[in-house]
């Protein structure tokens, strides 16, 4: 049971719980832009360091103004679990950024997007009543197969003699990712509240990327031009303060695996948002791309017969 005696579901997503994840998952996709735009004027893993500090302001102002509930960290037994988490959080974006460097953005994208699939392993052997069924496998399939067409022409181009390590790395930071959400569904953190499992990792991932970032090389040497402040305020105001803070609150009570597999569809938004905003060419294959990601979502949250 989560906090608060809010049962638990593992089976199909309701209507509510997909309609918030497909805004989630296009608040997600304009974050792609985001990093983009932030990053001509704040090294990344800086950026991600201060993202999580500004984050970590606003959630705890949404808590006050919201009346969400933090728990009782010292004595709820969380602390341990809580620090677990906040290390894989910074881990995981010390990896993504690092490997974004060595890749080209659509093969990044392809192994960062892999991320339902850990869940879905790690739920089903952790998680009792959200096992891997046939429907699901064949799902999450499809739709990944719908993301490797939108992003066909991408990996067809050349990329760079560390490409593959960059590749793995991407990799990995899918697998953290997927770490964070089977830890949260599988521990001490299942029972606390959604704002106090954030707080975790944002306060935790703090410094420990503003320490990674001069070890990585990275120069604090920023340009806050007003379109850079503007994109990093979206990233931590928007994505990981109130979007995550909704993430963990479905989390704790929805299907993890049902729930990740929706992220599928953040890189589709990426890639409109990247068309809307940025001028960037759709390839003549997205339609149907869009269309095999929907089919593979709704094989994932078909109700159980």
């Amino acid at each position: 049971m989560p906090a608060h005696g809010r049962p638990e579901s593992g089976g199909a997503l309701p209507p509510a719980a997909v309609a918030l994840m497909l805004l989630l998952s296009a608040v997600w996709g304009l974050n792609m832009v985001a990093v983009k735009v932030t990053s001509a004027g704040i090294p990344p893993v800086l950026q991600a360091g201060l993202r999580s500090l500004v984050a970590a302001m606003v959630v705890a102002l949404l808590g006050r103004l919201l009346g969400m509930p933090f728990g009782h960290w010292r004595r709820d037994g969380t602390l341990p679990m809580g620090l677990l988490a906040g290390a894989i959080f910074a881990l995981e974006f010390i990896f993504l950024y690092v490997g974004i460097g060595l890749t080209t953005a659509s093969r990044a994208v392809i192994f960062l997007y892999g991320a339902p699939f850990w869940v879905a392993l790690g739920t089903h052997c952790l998680v009792p009543g959200d096992r891997l069924t046939r429907a699901k496998a064949v799902g999450l399939s499809v739709a990944f197969g719908g993301l490797l067409l939108a992003f066909a022409d991408g990996l067809r181009r050349p990329a760079g003699p560390d490409a593959l390590l960059g590749d793995l790395f991407c990799l990995v930071g899918g697998a953290l990712w997927a770490a964070t959400t089977v830890l949260v569904k599988t521990s001490s953190l299942r029972r606390a509240p959604a704002a106090l499992v954030l707080q975790y990792q944002l306060v935790v991932s703090v410094p420990l990327l503003l320490l990674a970032s001069p070890l990585l090389g990275e120069a604090w040497v920023l340009h806050p031009t007003p379109l850079v402040v503007s994109a990093f305020l979206y990233q931590a105001v928007g994505i990981a303060g109130a979007s995550y803070l909704a993430w963990f609150w479905l989390v704790s009570r929805h299907s993890a695996s049902r729930l990740a597999a929706f992220s599928v569809l953040t890189p589709v938004f990426g890639v409109l948002a990247g068309a809307l905003l940025l001028g960037e060419r759709l390839g003549p294959g997205f339609l149907l791309a869009v269309l095999l990601v929907a089919f593979g979502l709704w094989l994932v949250n078909r109700p159980q017969r």
